[in-house]
C-alpha cells in the first residue's frame, strides 16, 4: 500500500483504486456475490466463510444477507500466527491475501460473527488437498478458507446445513512458492 501511494504521487496519470477503503468493493459483493449465493442456495445458506483481506467479500455478503436471514453465521478467516483482527497486532505471516497489516476502511467487526484462526501449514496442506482431490488450483488464502469451511461443516449444528465459502485467489501465482507443492 505504501509503494502504491508513492507511485500515485510520482506518476501524474496514476490512479489507485484503494480497494481496502473503497465502498464499491463492498457494494460489488452486496449486489452480485450475495445475490448469487442467495439464489444458488435458495436462501438456505447457514454459514458463510471468507478470508479477511480487503474485507469486501465478507462485509458485502454479510450486509446483504444478514437482514434476510439473521441466523446466518458470518465467519472471517485469518492466520493463526497473525490474528490481527483478534489482537490488533500485525505479525508477518505466510498466508498472502489476508491480514494486510492494517485495518481496511471497509472492515466492520459488527458484520462478522466468528473469527477462525488457520495455521499456515494447515492452509498450505489444504491448497494441496484441493488440487489433488478436487482439481481446484486454489491460492493459499483459499486453502485457509476451505479448511475453515470444512471444519465448520463438521460441527454438529452444521452437519445437515449449508456452509458456503469463497475461494478468492488462484494457485497459479504460487506455483513457484518454495515448500507449497
Amino acid at each position: 500500500k505504501a509503494r502504491a501511494l508513492e507511485l500515485l504521487d510520482e506518476l501524474p496519470d496514476a490512479y489507485y483504486i484503494r480497494q481496502h477503503d473503497n465502498l464499491d468493493n463492498r457494494r460489488a459483493h452486496i449486489e452480485t456475490t450475495a445475490e448469487e449465493l442467495w439464489e444458488q442456495t435458495d436462501g438456505g445458506m447457514d454459514a458463510f466463510v471468507a478470508g479477511l483481506g480487503t474485507c469486501g467479500t465478507l462485509t458485502g455478503v454479510s450486509t446483504a444477507l444478514k437482514p434476510r436471514k439473521p441466523e446466518l453465521l458470518i465467519v472471517g478467516v485469518e492466520p493463526a500466527e497473525a490474528p490481527y483482527y483478534r489482537t490488533g497486532e500485525f505479525v508477518k505471516h505466510r498466508i498472502p491475501g489476508v491480514v494486510p497489516g492494517f485495518t481496511p476502511g471497509i472492515y466492520n467487526p459488527d458484520l462478522i460473527d466468528r473469527l477462525v484462526d488457520v495455521p499456515t501449514d494447515v492452509a498450505w496442506q489444504s491448497v494441496r488437498d484441493l488440487a489433488r482431490s478436487e482439481g481446484i488450483m486454489a491460492g493459499i488464502t483459499s486453502g485457509a478458507t476451505a479448511w475453515a469451511a470444512r471444519e465448520l461443516a463438521g460441527e454438529p449444528e452444521f452437519a445437515e446445513g449449508v456452509v458456503v465459502c469463497v475461494l478468492a485467489d488462484t494457485g497459479e501465482r504460487y506455483l513457484s512458492t518454495e515448500g507449497l507443492w
